[in-house]
C-alpha cells in the first residue's frame, strides 16, 4: 500500500514540475507569435486527382514463329522502322522443304493409287453388267476406288500443310511501327511445339501513345470519359504534357488491401520524346474556376498554441486521475 502511494506521489511531482517548467517558459518568453500575411487574389483555380502510370504504345504486337528450328536471318534490330509485311526474319528452311518434297511424293503415289482403283473399278462395272463379275466383286471395286479417292485428299491436305509451314519459316511484320524488343540471334534454336516463342515485339506508330494510370478507388467517382489530364515525367523535368482520358476499366486490382482502378489516357506524341515505360505522374482535372478569390492553402491550417489556462486544467485532471 505504502508502494502505490510514493508511484502517485511521483507521477503527481513529475505532472507538477513539467507543467511549471511550461508555464515558466511562457510567462518569461518576450517572443511574439510570427504571423504571416498575404493578398486574397483572383485568378484561376483547378481540383485535380493525382495518380502514376506507365506510358505505352496504344497497339503492341507480340511477333512469334510457328515452326521450329535455327534462325538463319535477322534483317531488323532494335529501333528499326518497319511496314507491314516486310521480311523481319527467316528460320532455317531446310527441313521444312524435304517436309514438302515428302509430302509432294505422298501425292503422287495416291494419285497413282487412284487411277488403278478407277480403271480397275470401270473395268468390274462392265463385267459385271455382262454378268461376268458378282456383286460382292464389284463392290470390292467400288470401295477401293473411294478409299483411294480419299487418300488422295488427304495426301493433297497433307501437302499444302507442308508448304504452309514452309511459308512460316519466313517471317512478315504484322503492321506497321518500330521495333521495341528483339529476343533472338542468328544461330538460336525456337522450338514451337508448345507455343509460339517471341523474336519481336513491334509497337504500332508512337506518334500516338497511352498511359495506364492507377487510380484509387476513393478517386475514381470522379474520373470521366474525355477528361482532361496533365503529366509529368523524369526524363524532362518543369516540362508538363496533355491528354484525355479515353476509358475507365471496371476492372479493379487489390494491393496491401486498397483497391485501384485503370485508367486509359490517350497521350499524342508527335515530337517523339516520349517512350514506352516512362513513368508518369498523372494530374485529372474534376473542376476549374477562373477569374476566382485565392488565397494560399496555408491560410485553411491553424493550429492555435496551448494557453497557460488550458495547461492549468490538464494538471488538475492528471493530479484527480492520479488519486
Amino acid at each position: 500500500m505504502r508502494t502505490r502511494k510514493l508511484i502517485t506521489v511521483a507521477i503527481v511531482a513529475m505532472a507538477a514540475v513539467t507543467s511549471g517548467y511550461v508555464l515558466y517558459r511562457r510567462a518569461h518568453s518576450d517572443a511574439a507569435p510570427a504571423y504571416r500575411t498575404a493578398a486574397v487574389q483572383r485568378g484561376n483555380i483547378e481540383a485535380t486527382v493525382a495518380a502514376t502510370g506507365t506510358l505505352g504504345a496504344v497497339t503492341t504486337v507480340q511477333v512469334g514463329t510457328q515452326v521450329s528450328g535455327q534462325i538463319s536471318a535477322i534483317y531488323v534490330d532494335f529501333n528499326s522502322k518497319v511496314k507491314k509485311g516486310q521480311l523481319i526474319a527467316r528460320i532455317d528452311p531446310t527441313l521444312q522443304q524435304q517436309a514438302v518434297e515428302d509430302a509432294q511424293s505422298g501425292v503422287s503415289r495416291a494419285e497413282a493409287t487412284l487411277t488403278e482403283t478407277r480403271l480397275e473399278y470401270d473395268l468390274n462395272k462392265i463385267l459385271h453388267d455382262h454378268k461376268i463379275v458378282t456383286d460382292p466383286e464389284l463392290h470390292t471395286a467400288q470401295l477401293n476406288y473411294q478409299l483411294a479417292k480419299a487418300n488422295a485428299t488427304s495426301a493433297q491436305i497433307a501437302l499444302d500443310k507442308a508448304r504452309q509451314n514452309l511459308s512460316y519459316t519466313s517471317i512478315y511484320a504484322p503492321i506497321d511501327g518500330i521495333v521495341v524488343e528483339r529476343d533472338m540471334d542468328v544461330g538460336q534454336t525456337v522450338a514451337a511445339s508448345l507455343s509460339a516463342p517471341q523474336l519481336f515485339v513491334i509497337a504500332k506508330d508512337l506518334s500516338e501513345m497511352q498511359i495506364l494510370a492507377t487510380v484509387d478507388e476513393s478517386d475514381i467517382g470522379q474520373i470521366k470519359d474525355d477528361q482532361p489530364v496533365s503529366f509529368t515525367v523524369q526524363a524532362y523535368p518543369g516540362q508538363s504534357f496533355t491528354g484525355a482520358v479515353r476509358q475507365v476499366r471496371i476492372n479493379s486490382t487489390t494491393v496491401n488491401n486498397v483497391v485501384n482502378y485503370t485508367a486509359v489516357v490517350a497521350v499524342a506524341n508527335p515530337s517523339g520524346k516520349l517512350l514506352p515505360g516512362m513513368t508518369a505522374t498523372v494530374k485529372f482535372l474534376t473542376g476549374s474556376a477562373n477569374d476566382a478569390l485565392a488565397v494560399p492553402n496555408a491560410a485553411l491550417r491553424f493550429k492555435p498554441a496551448i494557453a497557460a489556462s488550458d495547461i492549468a486544467s490538464e494538471q488538475k485532471r492528471t493530479r484527480r486521475s492520479s488519486t
